[in-house]
């Protein structure tokens, strides 16, 4: 689907510019939009649009919509109303309902294109760039298929094609920005969910260095993968120790985005690439154990924010690190009991070899300390105690309590804000400490049901004290079970934004 920007003047009537659909809104109180309004009682007609609204024939509540077609007096071979609500009380929720309502009337039209004249520049709280971003985004949404590895594909109408968003001369600019943005987002989301949808027979760690050294080269971006004889030699002991049980050689991928100055410091975001977990000796139950091929939801999320930042070119420096593995049970596997060295130099008593993410990222959290970073955000499926509290609406953002880490912790919330792809902040506290300790080695690397995803966060804050850091479960948003089955794409909207946001702050600082 190509997406454009339609600007028009206050001298030409909507009513003329040609297009297999136009796409404007009604309110409740059976009020015309202002595109709307143009549409209707133009000489040649009886004011059909009203006659619509009079008739019953849509009510103009949310998620309502109606579909005229040879529309006297407007060139558009069809006009798609679509309802707002109350006049006065557009919101973000009623902008993405609405556009949810247009992508499932667009893929079943036969026109080639469409022409959204929605009321976008009179949503509270929001602007044009944000409704034309979000739209885009549910309308792949929309488009999106999973049926890359069945035999015969999903059956689908061809749909419109091309999709216009109409602005006024002076927003020109700033629109089409915002086609660019939300390509991309959409663009590095896609990657995510097709990564994360992948079966762990083909979405193996190699896999995963392989996405990363084609983004490399698709966008100019640097790529080192270490294999295990270098993972030894660096001493990376914790995460090693989850590599043991599973045939699937281990990867550490490094991607480097260097938009900015040589000298500047790199944001970096460290992702947990567990490619299938089997939850190792301490085996997971046989329920739903498929959908642990989705434990690498956090490595797939910084590949898509990287396919996103790549396609905008930020002018910001992002370093991406991806440990990757399997966890799977067999002979030579870890073992609860075990005792394993990290990087660091700190010992761990592996209590339960499910709790593996916390094993891998704390090496990896050891090695950024290298790029000396401006700070560190790891994006992990860490932990079912982060679902548990926050179920399937936040993601859980973990930092310390302090001025450094609560700015980060505020550039990361309004992020989630800004695109509805939203986090919860949670505490992390010296108390919750006092539950990892071992009599053993220098932690264990659980520490009891009670608070679970607090001290799994504690846990990888202990290798976190060299520079300002977040940590982000997505346990419980990196993708849906029952009959919507997949990946989400979360939180590459959020990260995306983040960082964007920061590219924004350098530039103006300078």
């Amino acid at each position: 689907m190509d997406f454009s920007i339609k600007t028009n003047d206050a001298k030409t009537s909507i009513a003329s510019l040609k297009s297999g659909c136009i796409v404007v809104g009604i309110y409740e109180n059976k009020k015309l939009s202002p595109q709307a309004q143009a549409l209707d009682n133009l000489g040649k007609s009886s004011g059909e649009i009203t006659a619509a609204l009079k008739s019953g024939d849509i009510s103009g509540k949310p998620g309502s919509y109606l579909l005229l077609r040879k529309v006297a007096g407007v060139a558009a071979e069809r006009v798609l109303l679509i309802g707002l609500g109350k006049e006065g009380e557009l919101n973000d929720k009623v902008i993405s309902t609405a556009a949810l309502c247009v992508a499932k009337v667009l893929a079943t039209l036969g026109g080639n294109d469409a022409l959204i004249a929605l009321p976008f520049d009179s949503i509270k709280d929001r602007d044009l760039a944000w409704a034309i971003r979000t739209s885009i985004l549910v309308l792949r949404e929309n488009s999106y298929r999973s049926d890359g590895l069945k035999s015969k594909k999903e059956t689908t109408s061809e749909g419109v094609k091309k999709v216009a968003f109409l602005a006024t001369t002076a927003q020109g600019a700033a629109a089409k920005e915002a086609v660019a943005h939300g390509l991309a987002l959409a663009n590095g989301i896609e990657l995510t969910k097709d990564l994360g949808n992948l079966p762990g027979n083909f979405c193996t760690p190699t896999y995963l260095a392989n996405t990363a050294k084609k983004l490399a080269k698709d966008f100019k971006l640097t790529v080192e993968v270490l294999d295990r004889k270098q993972l030894e030699a660096l001493k990376m002991g914790s995460f090693l120790s989850v590599t043991r049980g599973g045939d699937e050689p281990p990867k550490f991928i490094v991607l480097k985005h260097l938009g900015g100055k040589a000298k500047d410091a790199p944001t970096v975001l460290v992702g947990k690439g567990i490619t299938f977990d089997s939850g190792g000796i301490s085996l997971k139950p046989g329920a739903a154990m498929d959908e642990m091929k989705y434990d690498m939801c956090g490595a797939a999320s910084v590949l898509g924010t990287f396919r996103a930042i790549a396609e905008l070119k930020l002018k910001l420096n992002v370093i991406g690190v991806i440990p990757a593995t399997e966890n799977m049970p067999s002979g030579s596997a870890t073992k609860p009991g075990d005792i394993v060295t990290s990087m660091s130099g700190q010992t761990i008593e592996i209590l339960n070899t499910d709790a593996e993410g916390r094993l891998v990222l704390c090496d990896a959290l050891t090695y950024v300390e290298r790029f000396k970073p401006a700070a560190v955000v790891d994006i992990a499926t860490l932990t079912g105690a982060c679902i548990t509290s926050l179920g399937h609406h936040n993601s859980g953002l973990f930092t310390r309590h302090d001025s450094a880490h609560d700015e980060l912790a505020n550039e990361l919330l309004s992020a989630g804000k800004a695109t509805g792809d939203t986090a919860w902040r949670m505490p992390i506290e010296d108390s919750y400490q006092e539950q990892l300790k071992s009599n053993f080695a220098d932690m264990a690397n659980i520490g009891g049901s009670a608070g679970g995803s607090i001290t799994a966060a504690c846990f990888l804050e202990r290798y976190t004290k060299n520079y300002t850091w977040a940590h982000l479960d997505i346990a419980g948003t990196a993708w849906k079970n029952g009959p919507a089955k997949g990946a989400t794409g979360r939180p590459v909207s959020l990260l995306t934004t983040f960082l964007m946001n920061r590219a924004d702050r350098a530039a103006a600082s300078k």
